[in-house]
């Protein structure tokens, strides 16, 4: 029987074996990009990884526009990895005595229709308030294609959301809506506006530049070209099409543009604790877990837990977010300290993760941390046809052998 098993398990050393790769870890890793952009729908990508010594790796591949190839000083639109950015400054006013996680919204805010005035700041932070996502309204869809043009005051926005999920405190359900509520909550609390704060207290204490906030800022020219079907017609070029609608929804819940490179340097920074006090790093980090929806697991004060095939079955914290034709993916490695940021001109596609899982896996070999624990964690349904294939076999021949003796 041993004899008969052999073959499967010299099948698994052999694909063992076959993974290692001699090339640099820059050139595997630019193989990476190289093999997602041949992709029908991904024109162009662009990656940082910060390593735990601290070097940095920058990487892009495929083009923005017509042959113009993505360069590394490109922006992109982050989406949703703008929350994390916005809990980072609700989180730094809180230390500040600014306000408290646990001051209800109706201390700062008017009340609004469907939003219960008692909701507190943690609750829209963690998406447990309950209040309806405005994105799943598709009213305001309509009207923002009609009105293309048109700024969308966040008052106006809010008239848009439905009856809630369910009672504050009671469930988890990601809203795009408190985060709008947050940003109206950091206006009205500092006298100023979104951009500014996040200016005077987050990027210019840590030394960076090139974060825009779309509609308070002007966008830069060098502005990564992007592709999306814009809701109207097939997918195109859409990059300077009106979109001020579009962009007025976001806001706090998905309006930051910048680079890759600049985007790990944040990440190094926040989860490297040089933002946020340790009580306010940890509270960011106290996770709700619940079983996996889309990429994540668990979900914090503006931070998400990836699931485990993310990362190779790796702890991996961080956000992901997606906007007009751009996907973005900001993860973090805390047992290995290394900051992973991949965004591409596309949306929706599955390409920012798949290049997120090769990163991954070309940095956790690169470090040693990449074995077969790993291996089964990422191929785990192929192993489990695989032990059951070599169980079946199994029980087959001992009973064909059981016969054999009988007879």
């Amino acid at each position: 029987m041993k004899s008969r098993l052999l073959p499967f398990f010299l099948l698994i050393c052999v694909f063992l074996c076959a993974c290692k790769n001699e090339l640099p870890v820059e050139d595997q890793m630019q193989e990476v990009l190289d093999r997602a952009t041949a992709r029908d729908d991904v024109n162009g990508a662009s990656a940082t990884v910060i390593f735990p010594d601290g070097d940095l790796w920058n990487g892009v591949s495929g083009i923005s526009h017509d042959t113009v190839p993505i360069e590394p000083n490109m922006v992109f639109a982050i989406g949703s990895v703008t929350k994390n950015v916005v809990a980072a400054l609700t989180l730094t006013l809180v230390e500040e005595g600014v306000f408290s996680l646990d001051d209800p919204i109706s201390k700062w805010l008017p009340s609004y229709p469907h939003v219960d005035d008692k909701i507190t700041i943690r609750q829209l932070l963690n998406h447990t308030s309950g209040i309806f996502n405005y994105f799943e309204n598709q009213e305001i869809w309509d009207d923002l294609m009609a009105e293309r043009t048109r700024y969308f005051t966040p008052e106006e926005i809010l008239a848009y959301i439905k009856e809630p999920y369910f009672e504050a405190g009671q469930g988890w359900q990601y809203s795009n809506t408190n985060y709008l509520l947050l940003a109206m909550i950091i206006n009205q609390a500092t006298g100023s506006n979104l951009s500014t704060e996040l200016n005077k207290r987050l990027w210019e204490p840590l030394g960076l530049s090139g974060f825009y906030v779309s509609l308070e800022d002007e966008l830069p020219e060098n502005q990564a070209h992007v592709y999306s079907d814009n809701w109207d017609g097939p997918v195109r070029d859409v990059t300077f099409l009106p979109r001020t609608s579009h962009e007025s929804i976001g806001y706090g819940a998905g309006g930051i543009f910048t680079t890759s490179e600049n985007l790990a340097r944040w990440s190094d920074a926040l989860f490297g604790g040089e933002v946020l006090e340790e009580q306010s790093l940890n509270e960011m980090l106290d996770f709700i877990e619940f079983s996996p929806v889309s990429n994540m697991r668990g979900y914090g004060l503006g931070a998400q837990e990836f699931r485990n095939t993310i990362a190779y079955g790796q702890y991996a914290i961080g956000h992901a977010g997606g906007n007009i034709g751009t996907s973005t993916y900001m993860i973090y490695l805390p047992d290995h300290d290394v900051s992973i940021v991949v965004m591409i001109n596309a949306f929706p596609s599955d390409g920012a993760e798949e290049i997120t899982n090769g990163l991954v896996k070309v940095v956790l070999k690169d470090l040693g941390a990449y074995g077969i624990s790993s291996f089964i964690k990422a191929n785990l349904p192929f192993v489990i046809i695989g032990i059951s294939a070599i169980a079946f076999w199994a029980v087959f021949i001992t009973r064909r052998i059981k016969k054999k003796r009988q007879l």
